[in-house]
């Protein structure tokens, strides 16, 4: 009787987490220069007072499906809240490609201060590759949270100064992420490539090799509401911008 007991209050506590949970979907645009749309990105936030979870979907679309051979990608991130702010305590990146398939974990032990990597690799459904590594740096943000977080994070910040962020999933630049909010004279910029409507604009700083000089700067509205309106990578290989526009 006890041990039903305890279950019974385990589901109830459980289903009020659900309960109060809020839902939040966020789907994206991509498009690429020439190319025109090259896909979407659909992304489910589900977070209370305590935890949180992103789910996000990316799919190819078009010209870019074939040239990519219908490559999918899955993105999870689950953690709890502190400040008002995600932290992450697990990061999942997959994808597939017809007959191969990789899945990149990262776990998070804050009181450590350290990030685990694992890195899986399937080809015909055999694993043919695993292997766990610990990162060189610590960061309490992944991919995910760091985009989602950025209105928050940065709305009390001074304007026209440049603000250091970390997150797992870039290694190659040690989590590095540099985050610029532009000066009154600079947002005007700002506006003829992101809009009018931004509530924020800043301009993020990554280094990555299929951009032209091997960097990009990344350029950010937020809106109202504190997430990501539309995002924009200026001139990558001679083609165009890439371009992500919130659709919902």
């Amino acid at each position: 009787m006890l041990r039903r007991m305890i279950i019974l209050s385990g589901l109830f506590l459980l289903l009020g987490n659900f309960a109060s949970a809020k839902v939040t979907q966020l789907d994206y645009r991509a498009t690429f220069g020439i190319f025109g749309t090259v896909g979407t990105i659909k992304n489910r936030l589900t977070q209370n007072a305590e935890t949180y979870e992103i789910n996000t979907k990316v799919r190819l679309a078009g010209l870019a499906k074939v040239l990519m051979g219908g490559q999918t990608e899955h993105y999870l991130s689950k953690g709890h809240m502190k400040d008002g702010l995600m932290v992450s305590d697990f990061y999942q990146m997959t994808s597939e490609k017809r007959d191969k398939k990789v899945v990149k974990e990262y776990r998070i032990d804050h009181d450590k201060k350290s990030v685990t990597k694992r890195v899986r690799k399937w080809k015909k459904e055999r694993l043919v590759e695993d292997h766990t590594e610990r990162l060189k740096f610590y960061a309490e943000d992944d991919l995910l949270t760091l985009y989602f977080n950025l209105g928050n994070a940065v709305k009390e910040k001074q304007k026209g100064k440049t603000y250091l962020f970390k997150s797992v999933g870039l290694e190659k630049q040690k989590g590095k992420v540099q985050i610029t909010l532009p000066d009154e004279g600079q947002v005007a910029a700002y506006k003829k490539d992101l809009g009018q409507d931004g509530k924020i604009y800043a301009k993020a700083f990554i280094h990555q090799k299929n951009f032209r000089k091997k960097k990009g700067d990344i350029l950010l509205s937020v809106a109202e509401d504190g997430f990501i309106h539309r995002s924009v990578i200026k001139d990558i290989l001679l083609y165009g911008d890439a371009k992500l526009t919130r659709i919902r």
